[in-house]
């Protein structure tokens, strides 16, 4: 669904992406790890088309796509549930929603049952406040807010972060159901080890903006993969 080669991003005259190539593929989960400031949250930005890559290619779906930006891409099918959620706080929950209409069609402008059956407590909640949602439920907001566009390519940063073990095991659950439905290609960036390795088809490590580990579990020791995600 995703290829990326030696793709290269800067900020201002710092290089922080350095010719990374990677695939995500349908129907599994593509998690990228590393420590703090390794590149990982400007990998997503590349892929969505948030921050504009300086080099390289990307092809979606087959199709090679130039360097354009985010709201042409999301019409493509990548959907982006940024690192702090991003939800817009003074609109209701329904409309926070809604803004994934954009993507779609006119007659594709409805909330589907199943955004619900994920995600329940949504439901409950259409008329409250964005703003007034915990952080565990804003985060259930967000990623609602990007299935909605129907994505091919769904890009998930730090889901797990600040957010209560309750929900960051419905979060996991949401992942893995999504999964296995077999439409779509996710790429997960978290922390949180565990968790990142329970949902894992395949494994990318990032070390100075660059790939210095990839595989699928049963590839690479845990051990291994443990050393570069904490050095």
């Amino acid at each position: 669904m995703l290829e990326l080669k030696d793709l290269t991003l800067h900020y201002g005259h710092s290089q922080i992406l350095n010719g990374i190539s990677m695939q995500a593929a349908q129907g599994e989960v593509t998690c990228v790890m590393g420590t703090n400031g390794v590149g990982k949250t400007s990998l997503l930005q590349a892929i969505s088309g948030s921050h504009p890559r300086s080099g390289g290619t990307m092809s979606l779906d087959g199709e090679v796509l130039s360097k354009l930006p985010a709201h042409v891409l999301a019409r493509k099918g990548v959907g982006y549930v940024p690192q702090g959620r991003e939800i817009f706080p003074l609109m209701t929950v329904r409309e926070n929603l809604e803004t994934g209409f954009a993507c779609l069609p006119a007659s594709e402008h409805y909330i589907p049952d199943h955004i619900y059956e994920l995600f329940p407590v949504l439901k409950q909640m259409q008329t409250r406040r964005g703003g007034d949602l915990s952080g565990g439920q804003q985060q259930q907001l967000a990623i609602a807010r990007a299935l909605i566009a129907k994505p091919k390519l769904l890009l998930l940063d730090e889901p797990t972060e600040g957010i209560q073990p309750n929900i960051i095991q419905q979060i996991g659950e949401v992942i893995g159901h999504l999964r296995d439905q077999g439409d779509m290609a996710i790429v997960l960036v978290e922390q949180y080890f565990e968790f990142a390795y329970k949902l894992a088809d395949k494994f990318v490590a990032l070390r100075r903006g660059e790939v210095v580990l990839r595989g699928s579990p049963d590839k690479i020791a845990r051990s291994k993969l443990l050393d570069v995600v904490s050095v």
